[in-house]
């Protein structure tokens, strides 16, 4: 490790927040939780109920490929559009608007309705859904200093593993037991009571308006908490405000970390449309035996992001610079969850078959944390919504592509279309954990950009 690689000595805090200050950080992280456990929640509603709706319906597994894949037709381009929105306007409002959004969009296919309403359902449900990891993540992460962002933005990532397990025994027992559009309406009502508690207990952070390469006096120009709402946020501060985001997106560090993430949502809309179907009509797992890997699978994804969190932070914080406390973390693990992919396919079934399993889909979710806190450092405080959301908004393709093409695969080939599917799944993952390696240096990236 070369003197270059050693992160700048991690800038002292600025005055001790109130322990209200503090306290108000913590709800507002666990609502944000909350959100995105709603969130993925809604997205796993078609998955867990895969069988049933093409049952009722009569749809194909490419036309349940297809209206999978319409919950992404603007999700990518609202996630831009919201991203950038949220440099200009308070992030707590556009997370209400969200919430709200959600629930309308699946009230008429919780009343009834065919193809036609489902698809136009998944249509504004993922136009609505688009912006909110960017800007959960956005808002969350204002709270605290680059050095302490870690734990809450794997508690963001987290949220969506917490979603999918408390979403999986609850939905199944409401579809199994009072049908499809049941789980559709639970969902829907969840999110109306989110809506009630976010308006009088959500908000944006402290350090909303302070980068994190601002100069130490530029900083002191704040009012001590870094609102903003001092002397103002410095000279350097106004001018990496007007910073064009073309010079942000073409750094090594946005590319490295998109693709990277890019291949992590390819594998999160595969384990979300797909991954029950595979374990049953592809491995041969019965109902019950699926529902438990696909928790044991989410599970374990949680507790990895935990533990990326812990690693990730004590390096920072011993001065290891970012390049290796992210991007090499997440690297590697892109890297084993691929190879773990490339093998499933090939080994017997058994007991090894669900270690690569637990590899394959596991292993790469701490990307997502990494990408979004990378992102907050090496951009500019006035450009981290849209740097954010149109990282987001490039990833997200993944979810407009994998179902549809996963379900082409498997009505060509029967079951035998899973393990092409994986063997893509798998190749891509290499690329995005080698593109995490090689080019994420946020450190570099940051002192670029401020000359």
């Amino acid at each position: 490790m070369t003197d270059t690689d050693v992160a700048p000595a991690v800038p002292a805090d600025p005055p001790k927040a109130p322990t209200r200050t503090r306290r108000r950080a913590w709800i507002v992280t666990a609502l944000l939780v909350v959100f995105m456990m709603i969130n993925f929640a809604d997205k796993s509603v078609l998955g867990l109920a895969a069988e049933e709706i093409r049952e009722d319906l009569g749809l194909s597994a490419s036309a349940f490929g297809l209206a999978s894949s319409a919950f992404f037709l603007l999700f990518s381009i609202s996630g831009a559009a919201v991203g950038l929105l949220a440099d200009r306007v308070r992030p707590k409002w556009l997370l209400l608007i969200m919430a709200v959004l959600w629930s309308v969009s699946q009230a008429p296919l919780a009343i009834g309705g065919g193809l036609a309403v489902l698809i136009a359902s998944r249509v504004l449900l993922g136009a609505a859904e688009g912006p909110a990891y960017p800007v959960a993540q956005q808002t969350t992460l204002s709270w605290f200093p680059n050095h302490r962002r870690n734990l809450p933005g794997a508690l963001i990532v987290l949220g969506i593993t917490l979603g999918v397990l408390v979403a999986a025994p609850v939905l199944t027992w409401l579809i199994n037991h009072h049908g499809w559009r049941s789980a559709v309406a639970a969902v829907a009502l969840v999110g109306v009571v989110w809506t009630l508690l976010w308006i009088p207990f959500g908000g944006d952070g402290p350090y909303a308006t302070t980068s994190d390469n601002d100069s130490p006096a530029e900083a002191a120009r704040d009012d001590g908490l870094g609102t903003g709402k001092g002397a103002g946020v410095g000279t350097a501060g106004h001018a990496q405000s007007r910073m064009p985001y073309r010079r942000i997106l073409a750094t090594r560090t946005w590319i490295g970390v998109t693709i990277g993430y890019f291949s992590t949502y390819w594998v999160i809309a595969f384990a979300l449309v797909w991954l029950p179907s595979y374990l049953r009509d592809g491995l041969g797992y019965s109902s019950a035996a699926s529902t438990q890997l696909l928790m044991l699978f989410w599970g374990l994804s949680g507790i990895l992001v935990l533990g990326q969190a812990g690693l990730t932070g004590w390096m920072l914080r011993r001065g290891i610079a970012s390049r290796w406390a992210r991007g090499w973390v997440g690297g590697v693990l892109l890297l084993i969850s691929g190879a773990c992919c490339l093998a499933l396919p090939v080994v017997p079934a058994g007991a090894v078959t669900v270690v690569l399993l637990i590899g394959s889909f596991g292993l790469s979710g701490a990307m997502g944390g990494i990408a979004a806190t990378t992102i907050m450092e090496l951009a500019p405080a006035h450009r981290r919504g849209g740097t954010l959301g149109m990282m987001n908004a490039v990833v997200t393709t993944a979810g407009l592509i994998a179902p549809t093409l996963i379900g082409s695969l498997v009505d060509t080939h029967g079951a035998g279309g899973y393990e092409y599917a994986v063997l893509i799944t798998g190749a891509l993952l290499l690329v995005g954990g080698t593109a995490a390696v090689t080019l994420i240096d946020p450190d570099r990236d940051a002192r670029l950009l401020s000359v």
